[in-house]
């Protein structure tokens, strides 16, 4: 899952191309989903494959961007997983920010679980689920506030995304 590509009309870059690049790097059976950066692909080394992506993704465009990776086993976990999700919160209500790094537990310790009330988060493993009634953009759970305050980076995905990228894994 690519962060931060086609926001607006800030760091464009066609679906088709990413699909390209992500082939031209050695993955195969690459699949994309939405303009937000999901792709799909088989790698022998999936970390050696986004850091070639990413580092032709700089040559062509003139940005740098950030790939958090999920196996199938590990998205299923996260969809498993989610405290919200299993206590019948509506769909639409429920994101996740997909973590690189799991987090430090003194890292943890410094969540402010106040910070956005009535929004909620749960943080597992290297999943920070959260249960937003007002909607992503009223939030003040951005992912600058998880990525300054865990020293990690992620992205965001809505959990209908989730249960789509799951179906097409499968």
């Amino acid at each position: 899952m690519l962060r931060g590509i086609n926001l607006g009309d800030k760091n464009k870059l066609p679906m088709k191309e990413l699909a390209a690049i992500f082939a031209a790097c050695g993955a195969a059976e690459v699949r994309t989903f939405q303009q937000s950066g999901n792709v799909l692909f088989a790698a022998h080394d999936p970390t050696a494959v986004s850091g070639q992506v990413l580092e032709k993704i700089a040559a062509r465009y003139s940005y740098s961007g950030r790939i958090v990776l999920r196996s199938r086993e590990e998205l299923q976990g996260a969809a498993r997983n989610n405290p919200f999700a299993r206590a019948g919160a509506p769909e639409s209500q429920l994101w996740v920010y997909f973590l690189a790094e799991r987090p430090r537990p003194a890292n943890l310790k410094l969540l402010d679980p106040l910070r956005s009330s009535p929004d909620a988060f749960a943080v597992r493993d290297r999943d920070v689920y959260l249960h937003l009634p007002g909607g992503m953009p009223q939030t003040k759970l951005s992912n600058v506030y998880f990525d300054k305050t865990l020293d990690t980076f992620s992205t965001a995905r809505s959990w209908s995304t989730v249960g789509k990228l799951l179906t097409l894994m499968q």
